[in-house]
């Protein structure tokens, strides 16, 4: 469990400093609220949750969650924000679960990552 924990937050870690804005795009003009959704199928369990939260590049985690959902808190992302960013791990009864990790930015679902297997681990980014 420590090592998927490690796991996930390197990654979450490595995404938002690798992550670059093209210079061609146009500037969003404001704040962008962010929520992010875990969802996984039937008797799947969602144990960890690494998030960006909009703050110079800080995270938040989430651990001993249990269920097969999970929503975030609601997050303010500053207008010059360049990644929004989460990874949710859990583990799944059979070879067919799935998890999936979505963002929504301003309320509507901009990003998705998913997972399929017993040992699930779900991604998702999207770059403002």
């Amino acid at each position: 469990m420590k090592k998927i924990k490690t796991l996930l937050s390197l990654s979450l870690i490595l995404t938002l400093f690798f992550a670059c804005k093209k210079d061609n795009d146009t500037p969003s003009g404001g704040a962008h609220k962010v929520i992010y959704k875990a969802v996984g199928s039937a008797g799947t369990n969602i144990n960890i949750a690494v998030t960006a939260t909009g703050v110079s590049g800080g995270t938040e985690t989430f651990t001993s969650l249990t269920g097969s959902t999970w929503t975030s808190p609601e997050y303010t992302f500053p207008a010059n924000a360049v990644v929004a960013t989460a990874a949710v791990s859990g583990t799944g009864p059979s070879a067919t679960s799935t998890l999936k990790v979505q963002i929504f930015v301003d309320g509507v679902m901009k990003a998705e990552g998913n997972s399929t297997g017993t040992i699930l681990s779900a991604q998702g980014t999207y770059s403002f």
